[in-house]
């Protein structure tokens, strides 16, 4: 028997990696003579880095960048010298999870640490960037990384704009002729998880403000200083990207990428799974194992359990799927390849003893599954 373990990460207690490995221990308790490969994946967001570093056999390679806050922290990027191509994870700069609940502020956080390190990228040589957007702690249509690669954003004075997305209201201006000439040779493709559009109900704001600190009013706010980018965008491109799919991932950076980057938007464990070879390892595999800290109705938008269960499917392979909680709407993940989907808890416990607790409730649950599946065989 042979099990492919291919977990993203559990937010706030696992990365993908340490997911895979306790999913793994649940499997060498049940079946010690069983098979297993480790695949641990990401869809975009945080881990995602780790994920494609792991697979690809990718330099790590470090930067001293502004995060959200526009403080210093130290964040990776990956370099594959062979094929020229660099990886960019958002969330290692901009991320949610580097920020307390109390900081965070989707009016003024700003995605200037990801130009940073696209910066460094094209320093490096980069010719090809695979540029992952997913867990932001912003807002602010990649305004910020856009002014550390060149682009002027200004006021009605000339001036350039404060960081944020809120200043995006005053935006008069846009003055490409600093734009780092390099980004003209570059191709990007970035790994988006959901496929909103820049602005309205459906929008970056008001799907996405909330949990990055912005009460009703400031969504309202914020929506209305993405339109304004977008139609100055329009002036200054003569493109008009706002209702493109994706468009509203990361708070507007799919936006950014699509007008002043040329990126090909991809679902992220789409272009994920083609970068670790994901459906050469199905070949062989008996029972697939993933999972993430949630499933629901969303998750068909383009999350990890979905996109492995989809390929899983192809194959004529069962998957499994591990999920912190089950929400709303998860059933439909069984019309997309899910054999069987369980939540880890294994009685009422407070969010804080779930957390702590995963690792030991991922090994169990592991392990449950495997004996069934045996004696299914």
């Amino acid at each position: 028997m042979h099990i492919l373990i291919a977990p993203d990460s559990f937010k706030d207690a696992l990365g993908a990696t340490d997911a895979a490995n306790a999913i793994a221990e649940g499997v060498r308790q049940a079946a010690p003579n069983a098979d297993w490969t480790l695949c641990p994946l990401g869809d975009g967001g945080e881990g995602t880095l780790e994920a494609l570093l792991t697979a690809s056999g990718a330099e790590a390679r470090s930067l001293e960048v502004h995060d959200a806050l526009n403080r210093p922290r130290m964040a990776q990027w990956g370099w594959i010298e062979a094929r020229r191509t660099a990886i960019v994870e958002l969330a290692e700069a901009s991320g949610l999870q580097h920020l307390t609940q109390e900081e965070r502020d989707a009016l003024h956080t700003t995605t200037r640490g990801v130009g940073e390190l696209i910066h460094a990228t094209l320093e490096a040589g980069a010719e090809h960037l695979i540029l992952t957007l997913g867990g932001s702690a912003t807002n602010d249509g990649g305004a910020g990384m856009m002014s550390a690669l060149g682009v002027r954003f200004l006021d009605n004075n000339d001036q350039p704009l404060e960081p944020g997305g809120a200043a995006l209201a005053g935006l008069s201006r846009i003055d490409l002729s600093g734009i780092d000439p390099r980004l003209s040779q570059l191709t990007v493709e970035a790994a988006v998880d959901v496929n909103n559009p820049l602005c309205g109900d459906q929008g970056a704001s008001a799907i996405f403000g909330p949990q990055k600190g912005a009460t009703k009013d400031q969504v309202g706010q914020l929506d209305h200083a993405l339109a304004r980018l977008a139609d100055i965008t329009v002036d200054a491109t003569g493109r008009d990207h706002r209702d493109s799919a994706g468009a509203g991932a990361a708070g507007g950076m799919g936006f950014a990428a699509l007008a002043f980057l040329n990126a090909t938007l991809r679902p992220g464990i789409e272009l994920v799974m083609e970068q670790v070879g994901f459906e050469k390892t199905l070949e062989h595999t008996d029972l697939v194992i993933t999972g993430e800290g949630r499933l629901d109705g969303q998750s068909l938008s383009g999350k990890t359990p979905i996109g492995v269960s989809r390929a899983a499917r192809r194959m004529g392979v069962p998957c499994v799927v591990l999920a912190g909680k089950l929400d709303s709407g998860w059933e439909k993940a069984l019309e997309e390849g899910v054999t069987a989907a369980f939540a880890l808890a294994d009685g009422p416990m407070a969010l804080e003893e779930a957390l702590e607790r995963t690792p030991e409730l991922l090994s169990a649950r592991s392990a449950s599954i495997v004996r069934l599946f045996q004696h299914g065989r």
